[in-house]
């Protein structure tokens, strides 16, 4: 009776996000969004897998992808560090550490934080910037996250992210909300996976600080040259609803494939369907692993500059201390491909 409970929760939360994707499109609206940073992926064998890995996502990585991922932790703790170029010489950095508590369930944090490197500071009076000025923008995303197994199917996970940008002289702050669902081997199908996610729900973010500030001639009245602050405007968050299944497949006693995919319903920019395929080998303490998936935007396919994904990894076992390493790479139109490398250790 409990287990036909939960599915038919389950099935109610999906049929709710199936309903959503379409509510969401019909008040689509592609432009600027506030927080772009967290739409930037983390962790090379999810971004090796075209980001379709919503349901097989696991560990601290897990924290970005589908937060549910998290309650399904090998060992009793996980340390992981990733760094990543991505555009316009972007470097993107994250750390994520995660521990288990029992039947409490697992906790995990995370910090994300941009590198822009040195930018000439060039003013109205002196756009050639003969001072020699420079600044660097400061853009961080911290995250705190818990999940557990709610039987030994289903997964919940639920997040909360504090979104921290500076540029120069203006900032802007706020937060977000990720949910998620793993649901493995559905209907009694081993293999079969499910994953739901619903990500960055929060507050409209707007800058603010001296740096808006312009001197002018006020219009009215006899008053002098002074400074008047120029009210930035409110942009939402990224918001995202995920769907993805994926079919995990033993090819013999050491291979193994893993079929994934998902859907992806952003509220300010077109849907993307995401494709990802991993064969592993075993060897003992060894496992070796390669990668390649694809997302398509087929409403936006001359203007969607990110194409095939692929990598490769390995896990090797260092007397109870599990040894990971995976390098992703994207490709990328205009500017040189997204390259990830991540390492990990599972303890």
């Amino acid at each position: 009776m409990k287990r036909k409970a939960i599915f038919g929760a389950l099935l109610l939360c999906t049929a709710v996000m199936l309903l959503a994707v379409p509510a969401l499109a019909q008040h689509q609206r592609v432009g600027a969004i506030a927080a772009p940073e967290l739409l930037i992926p983390v962790g090379a064998r999810d971004l090796a897998l075209g980001g379709s890995s919503i349901s097989t996502t696991r560990g601290v990585e897990a924290m970005y992808w589908n937060v549910a991922g998290l309650g399904h932790m090998d060992g009793s703790a996980e340390a992981m560090f990733s760094s990543m170029s991505h555009i316009a010489d972007i470097n993107v950095v994250y750390g994520a550490v995660g521990a288990k508590f029992g039947s409490f369930g697992n906790v995990g944090f995370t910090i994300k934080s941009l590198s822009f490197g040195d930018i000439p500071l060039t003013t109205e009076d002196d756009p050639e910037n003969f001072s020699g000025r420079y600044y660097s923008p400061t853009f961080v995303t911290v995250s705190a996250a818990y999940a557990r197994p709610l039987t030994d199917a289903i997964t919940v996970g639920f997040g909360i992210k504090l979104i921290s940008e500076q540029i120069d002289r203006a900032s802007s702050s706020g937060f977000a909300f990720d949910f998620g669902v793993q649901y493995d081997g559905v209907v009694g199908v081993r293999g079969l996976n499910l994953g739901l996610a619903v990500k960055n729900i929060g507050p409209q973010m707007k800058f603010g600080g001296s740096g808006l500030y312009r001197k002018a001639n006020a219009q009215d009245g006899n008053r002098p040259v002074q400074y008047f602050l120029s009210e930035a405007a409110s942009f939402e968050l990224p918001a995202l609803v995920e769907i993805g299944m994926s079919y995990d497949y033993k090819l013999g006693d050491n291979f193994t494939a893993l079929v994934n995919g998902s859907l992806v319903n952003n509220n300010l920019y077109f849907d993307s369907y995401n494709a990802g395929l991993e064969l592993g080998y075993t060897m003992q303490t060894l496992k070796l692993f390669v990668r390649g998936g694809y997302s398509a935007v087929p409403q936006n396919t001359d203007n969607n500059i990110y194409g095939a994904t692929m990598g490769a990894g390995f896990s090797y076992n260092l007397g109870g201390v599990n040894f990971v390493v995976d390098y992703g790479y994207r490709s990328v139109k205009y500017f040189s491909a997204n390259q990830a490398v991540s390492l990990k250790f599972e303890f």
